[in-house]
């Protein structure tokens, strides 16, 4: 057996089992798991995974699907009682936060035995094979369990990265990988195709993920752009997609924490915009717990810029309209890291969410804005 966490549960035979638990978001094994299949009610299933225990499916892997649906409707369900209105917006987003966290942990109790080659031998399952090889990495040849709701991440993810995500401004797709935050929102995509660029010799893309910023530098005529980041998964995908978009030779992929070495004229950073803690490994590329990235991002520009360069910071304000973050705050942090702001620009946000009135987050949405800031180090500014 590996090192893997191992689930065990009894069987309606009263035969002992266990089995590897896969979670790629990091959610802990049930510490009870019953068995469920086709006799089970959406009632009590939401009865038992409220109380932590894991259902262990037996049955028709479509009505598992329908269950876990049910479940959801009745996690969703307002309840009975109304509660006071939240008194601020940083109350809301933490509200929210648990809310959606408990959710989480109610709906991925529905779990489901996994083959040692990824297959799923219950009636009407689909072949979820190559998808789980593209998330897990190849069979390890043990049996293992993984939720339901996971599984079907990883399919959802799969398909997403066989499609890939239209980018407007790269007239082309990406194609993120599973773990890998996605594109979706392309207004601070239209910011860095829209900013003047200071040179076109040289760029540093800081935190690359799929890769898509270095691509966007490079279609702009940016003649070297070398993009780091320090996750595996990450690493994996840009270098796929910078491949398949044809810039290889003008954009080289390379594993660092934060910057690479040397200084370039351009250095680009789109951090995760809310400082708070992920509740999950894929919680990263939203949440930057005690503005880690940012801090670091700022704190080693002056120093990797050349003569005359210019970092873009590419930051949403919604974290200054929940309560988590201040301009000012925001501003000192420029101010300790030796920068000085050339320019803002700044757009509104055309995702779903900003129009949404039943998020609980509206009215901070509603006064959102992503912004590229220019920003240079001050003893450089004599060479501008």
């Amino acid at each position: 057996m590996s090192a893997n966490p191992t689930i065990e549960w009894t069987e309606d035979d009263g035969e002992a089992r266990s089995a590897h638990w896969r979670s790629e978001t990091g959610t802990p094994a049930p510490r009870r798991v019953v068995i469920a299949d086709d006799t089970t009610t959406a009632d009590t299933a939401f009865r038992l995974a409220s109380e932590g225990t894991g259902l262990l499916w037996r049955g028709d892997f479509q009505n598992a699907r329908q269950l876990l649906q049910a479940m959801a409707r009745r996690v969703d369900r307002p309840p009975k009682k109304k509660k006071a209105p939240p008194a601020t917006l940083i109350d809301a987003f933490n509200q929210h936060r648990q809310a959606q966290s408990q959710r989480a942990r109610t709906l991925n109790a529905v779990l489901i035995p996994v083959e040692a080659d990824y297959g799923i031998a219950l009636r009407r399952a689909p072949d979820v094979r190559a998808a789980c090889e593209q998330a897990y990495g190849p069979a390890d040849g043990e049996p293992s369990v993984a939720s339901l709701r996971e599984l079907q991440g990883l399919v959802g993810a799969y398909e997403w990265r066989k499609r890939g995500v239209e980018i407007p401004a790269l007239g082309d797709r990406i194609h993120p990988h599973y773990g890998v935050f996605s594109p979706v929102r392309g207004e601070y995509l239209d910011l860095v195709e829209q900013a003047p660029l200071p040179s076109t010799s040289l760029a540093f893309d800081i935190g690359t993920g799929t890769g898509v910023l270095a691509a966007l530098l490079a279609k702009r005529g940016v003649e070297r752009v070398v993009a780091t980041d320090q996750d595996a998964r990450a690493l994996a995908c840009a270098r796929e997609n910078i491949e398949r978009l044809g810039y290889a030779k003008r954009v080289k992929v390379v594993e660092a924490n934060l910057f690479p070495e040397g200084r370039a004229p351009l250095i680009v950073c789109n951090p995760p915009w809310l400082p708070a803690r992920p509740s999950s490994a894929l919680e990263y590329a939203i949440y930057d717990p005690e503005s880690q990235m940012l801090k670091g991002f700022l704190n080693g520009l002056a120093a990797h810029l050349e003569p005359g360069g210019e970092g873009w910071l590419i930051l949403s304000d919604l974290a200054e309209h929940i309560g988590l973050r201040t301009r000012d705050e925001l501003l000192a942090l420029f101010e300790q890291a030796g920068l000085t702001v050339l320019d803002k620009l700044s757009v509104r946000p055309r995702h779903p969410k900003a129009s949404d009135t039943e998020d609980p987050l509206h009215a901070a949405r509603t006064r959102e804005m992503t912004s590229l800031w220019r920003l240079a180090a001050r003893n450089n500014q004599a060479a501008r």
